[in-house]
């Protein structure tokens, strides 16, 4: 009776201990496994001295709570500069384009003027040489009427010769002698008189030499004139140029106005997410540099599991399955869902990674980081924080 009862014994220790072990097969459970989240550091954007410090080591803050106070006087000097140079650059601005038509309305009007003075002086050079051609006219004539004169003088003071012989004969009357004389006379005057017309002629040309010579001048000057307004467009470039070169100094001095302003505003640090201060470092009166690390904010919304299970753990775990996640710390569960498998062990990720060709080389099995992430509202009291211990279970099925 004692042997049946053993064997019966036995028979249901072993069927429950097949059912234990299918159970298992459907788990894949680790004691390697912590709860990971954000640790955010917190470190200025720019240098200064810290005035103000409202927050201690193990304080919960708020998003946007004030960390860190930086002197902002330095800064703020820096933004007034950089207004008062973009206000200097603006005006510079508007005076430049004021220059652009009043440069182009008075090249134009310019060209307009020097050209219709060009033409004048080129009418005066004309009429000019037709003054000195009809000087030179008048005195080719009054040359000729000097040899006509001359001619008609000496014919007349051979008749008064001739007219002297005969009245001392009176064989003229002494009134026919006194016309020839009168008429000599005449003739010396009219040759006196032409030469005078030949001296009066040769005045005329050089002053119509003088006059072309001015003429000329004038319409070279107005010709320079011309050459000088005809750069009128390179001179609206040039204001142009100005105007562009004065836009880009705005947009300079704007972006430099806009740096300051930032920098200004990096003055107040403030917390970028909820979470709980940890490793402060620095304390008022301490001067800070650029990407010096003060404190880091733990965030405590956004946590998670890593949980390294063994290689052989992994044949049958995928994306997705479902995970219990018992908490050491109250022993409570907790739910959530494989997210991510590492590519690698986290062995390969150490500082020495293992080197197994010295020949020393001894089997172990690997272990491979698995994030879990916790289904939503499971960590609303935040009771759960990073660095603490859980034990998961991954259902394989």
């Amino acid at each position: 009776m004692k042997k049946l009862i053993g064997i019966v014994v036995l028979l249901v220790a072993a069927v429950a201990g097949y059912f234990v072990w299918l159970e298992m097969q459907k788990t894949e459970t680790t004691d390697d496994a912590q709860i990971d989240g954000r640790i955010i550091a917190i470190s200025p954007r720019i240098g200064g001295h810290i005035i103000e410090v409202p927050v201690e080591d193990q304080q919960t803050v708020k998003k946007g709570d004030v960390l860190v106070r930086l002197d902002p006087k330095d800064y703020e000097v820096a933004v007034a500069r950089a207004r008062a140079d973009l206000e200097d650059a603006t005006a510079q601005l508007q005076t430049a384009r004021g220059d652009v038509p009043l440069t182009s309305t008075t090249t134009s009007s310019n060209l307009s003027a020097v050209k219709s003075a060009r033409q004048d002086s080129a009418v005066t050079v004309s009429f000019q040489e037709q003054q000195k051609s009809a000087a030179e006219a008048r005195l080719a004539s009054a040359q000729a009427n000097v040899k006509v004169a001359e001619a008609n003088a000496t014919k007349a003071a051979q008749d008064v010769e001739r007219y002297r012989a005969l009245v001392a004969k009176d064989e003229i009357s002494k009134q026919l002698f006194d016309q020839a004389v009168a008429a000599s006379e005449a003739a010396k005057a009219t040759v006196d008189a032409v030469k005078a017309a030949v001296n009066e002629a040769r005045h005329g040309i050089s002053a119509a030499e003088v006059g072309v010579q001015q003429a000329k001048a004038r319409l070279a000057q107005a010709d320079a004139n011309v050459e000088t307004a005809m750069t009128g467009p390179q001179q609206v470039a040039i204001t142009e140029s100005r105007v562009k070169a004065a836009l880009a100094k705005v947009a300079q001095f704007k972006a430099a106005l806009e740096q300051a302003e930032l920098n200004l505003s990096y003055t107040t640090i403030a917390a970028p997410a909820d979470g709980v201060v940890g490793r402060k470092s620095v304390d008022v009166g301490q001067n800070t540099a650029p990407g010096q690390q003060m404190m880091a904010i733990v965030s405590l919304d956004d946590v998670w599991v890593i949980a390294n299970f063994k290689e052989t753990q992994l044949r049958k775990m995928k994306l997705g399955q479902r995970v219990r996640i018992e908490a050491d710390s109250n022993r409570r569960e907790y739910t959530g869902k494989v997210e991510r498998i590492a590519g690698a062990s986290g062995a390969r990720f150490s500082l020495l990674p293992p080197e197994n060709a010295t020949g020393n080389y001894v089997k172990v099995v690997q272990r491979i980081p698995v994030r879990i992430e916790l289904d939503p509202g499971q960590n609303e009291d935040h009771a759960l924080r990073p660095g603490m211990s859980v034990t998961p279970s991954v259902s394989v099925r």
